[in-house]
């Protein structure tokens, strides 16, 4: 072989080299721009406040706990947390899609419940599968079991002694499992919260396949059995649960961080979870 035949071998290798980088260049370089696009976007809704919508309505939602949590939310900072209310008529029309977090206050669950409609309760479990987050306090965490007709279904929970719900109030001991104390940052076993006849939550003997099952937080270590109520039942049932519901977050407390002193961080804590913050 000649050398101008070598060289326009050579030649011929490095036109076809070219000609093929051009080909990956032209496919790969929209591949790489939808990556950063959608990155971008993706740091950038991660990086912006934790928009929370605290239910609200005539009846059937506590106005210390309602206005407490407000409260506390928005003392956590605009740049952290957005907090404003929702109701069942807004709930219906879609507005949960502006929402990352939904709060249901304490009240009365079945007030709650019944305000939302069958719409409105349809559109809260859709909200979670979608991957919203839920955080049920007292009447909320009734509201978020499978217990009553009025129930959203989002834990598989049952309430334990419901001919006593109305067992009284005052403050009360809970006990955290280790996970329970890690999540909430506590250095301790046990801690003192506010009670108001919130549900006692218990895992049902035969599961419900169609309702997602909770990891128990905290336990109660104290009781309160007024008004009738019999000793013995409180202690040992669940007072603080999370769960997953589709790609979404539960997380329901009996007691009440929002009314204890001290105990705000607890909600803050609560929603940056729910909101996949940490």
């Amino acid at each position: 072989m000649d050398l101008t035949t070598l060289f326009r071998k050579i030649e011929s290798i490095g036109i076809k080299a070219r000609h093929r980088f051009k080909i990956f260049v032209l496919i790969a370089f929209p591949v790489f721009l939808m990556v950063f696009l959608f990155t971008s976007c993706t740091d950038s809704k991660d990086d912006g406040p934790v928009r929370v919508a605290v239910f609200k309505a005539e009846k059937g939602v506590s106005k210390r706990s309602s206005e407490n949590l407000v409260a506390i939310l928005g003392e956590a900072g605009s740049d952290k947390i957005e907090v404003s209310r929702i109701t069942s008529e807004e709930i219906r029309a879609g507005k949960l899609a502006d929402v990352d977090v939904l709060v249901h206050p304490g009240g009365s669950g079945g007030g709650q419940g019944k305000d939302l409609a069958e719409e409105g309760r349809d559109a809260v479990r859709e909200f979670l599968r979608e991957g919203g987050g839920y955080l049920g306090i007292c009447a909320g965490a009734y509201l978020a079991t499978n217990e009553y007709p009025w129930s959203l279904n989002l834990i598989d929970a049952k309430v334990v002694d419901r001919m006593h719900w109305a067992r009284g109030h005052g403050p009360l001991v809970i006990e955290f499992s280790p996970e329970g104390a890690e999540f909430f940052n506590y250095d301790q076993s046990e801690m003192m919260i506010e009670y108001w006849q919130g549900p006692l939550l218990a895992r049902r003997e035969w599961d419900d396949p169609e309702v997602p099952d909770y990891e128990s937080l905290a336990v109660f270590a104290t009781e309160i059995a007024e008004k009738g109520a019999p000793e013995g039942i409180m202690v040992g049932n669940s007072a603080i649960v999370r769960s997953e519901y589709g790609d979404g977050r539960v997380l329901c407390s009996s007691p009440h961080p929002e009314n204890t002193e001290g105990l705000g961080y607890m909600v803050v804590m609560a929603v940056e979870w729910l909101a996949g913050k940490r």
